[in-house]
């Protein structure tokens, strides 16, 4: 046999392979990127939202702020951290068959002490965890108070609803478009720290973005304040969305027309189209709560109502929870203990002067010594929610 050949044969293959290992590597890293492209962080598919949905409870609870706190700065800052009312006061909560609470921070907290932050937000969590509550957390609010200041905050202003609370960010910061990578920083690293963890429920990623707060600071909001949110609320979703969380993210619309889609306005169409579930808010009656539902049903994911309950509006335990059981609508009731936030007046008491708590308090659970409000609430509360277990 001639032999020369297979020797030729074998140079050539040992050249073309020789060509192979020194080729430039760009095939390589285009395959190594592809995949991660692949897998990044999209707005939850109907199924996708759903199958998340189907792995709950019927989530009932309260929007949490412990009742020696006057708002988000004073309830996460280290010195005043109290650990023992939250752990009190959520089991008041669990003890009337609630699983779930609605939870603010604050940018200025991460700007502050990001690590300590952090080590506070776990405490609570595993806080929460020992009264069998999940967390829906709030990164961002535009309500109330635009001018937030780190350390020691006010006393409660007497008989007015929410006198401390605060906006974040502040109508300073998002004016200033140098800060919003502190902005950003701070939503990724609070959304990665957590991204996994199965204590957080979800990330409301911005509470009523286009509130212009009515009578209680309109007179020192910027005019195109909802202008400058929206625009930066679209930045808030694609940072936290980047941050791959295991659970959904949300932001609740709570007022107009939600009859249509186009009847939506823009800053709202944003809303539930960057919302992996879709949360709103409402404290009107019973069929203004259930005719939002109704609207709201046309995106086919799970719905969240993510504030209710003013007794004076006819939004009430009574009234709402069984129609949100009806269509397994996720409940958060506006507060929890009365304390310093006072939000046992209704908001006219910014323009109304009160002198003694309402004869109907507006909003809370709870007298400040745990007793109930009204024991025929939390009686009817524990006995839904406990339906709802044995179903």
């Amino acid at each position: 046999m001639n032999k020369t050949p297979l020797k030729i044969v074998f140079l050539m293959l040992s050249v073309f392979m020789l060509n192979c290992n020194n080729a430039p590597k760009k095939d390589a890293v285009s395959k190594t990127e592809t995949p991660n492209l692949s897998e990044e962080r999209k707005v939850w598919s109907v199924e996708r939202a759903n199958d998340w949905y189907d792995n709950q409870p019927w989530l009932i609870g309260a929007n949490f702020n412990p009742s020696t706190s006057i708002n988000q700065l004073e309830m996460w800052q280290a010195t005043t951290f109290d650990v023992e009312t939250i752990d009190k006061e959520l089991g008041w909560a669990e003890a009337i068959g609630m699983n779930s609470m609605r939870v603010y921070l604050h940018d200025l907290l991460f700007m502050q002490d990001a690590e300590g932050f952090f080590k506070r937000m776990d405490t609570f969590l595993g806080i929460a965890e020992k009264h069998r509550m999940k967390i829906l957390f709030v990164l961002f609010d535009s309500c109330w108070d635009p001018f937030p200041e780190l350390g020691k905050q006010r006393a409660p202003k007497p008989h007015v609803h929410n006198s401390g609370w605060v906006q974040s960010p502040g109508q300073k910061v998002l004016q200033d478009t140098t800060q919003y990578n502190r902005l950003e920083d701070y939503t990724k690293e609070t959304v990665k720290r957590f991204a996994n963890d199965s204590r957080v429920l979800g990330w409301d990623v911005w509470n009523e973005p286009d509130n212009m707060t009515g009578p209680s600071y309109e007179k020192i909001e910027i005019s195109n304040k909802v202008e400058l949110v929206e625009k930066l609320l679209a930045s808030v979703f694609e940072w936290a969305r980047s941050s791959n969380p295991s659970q959904p993210l949300t932001s609740g619309i709570w007022l107009g027309d939600w009859s249509t889609h186009e009847k939506l306005a823009t800053i709202q169409q944003l809303q539930i189209e960057q919302s992996d579930v879709i949360s709103f808010h409402n404290y009107d009656d019973r069929n203004s709560f259930e005719e939002r539902i109704n609207w709201l049903l046309r995106y086919n994911k799970p719905l969240l109502c993510t504030e209710y309950m003013a007794r004076p509006n006819g939004s009430t335990f009574q009234d709402f929870l069984p129609i949100a059981k009806k269509h397994k609508v996720a409940m958060y009731n506006w507060g929890l203990v009365d304390g310093k936030t006072q939000t046992k007046y209704p908001w006219d008491s910014w323009t109304k002067t009160y002198t003694a708590e309402p004869e109907v308090w507006f909003h809370e659970v709870f007298q400040n010594d745990g007793t109930p409000y009204r024991n025929e609430e939390t009686a009817f509360i524990k006995q839904i929610s406990s339906i709802e277990k044995s179903i």
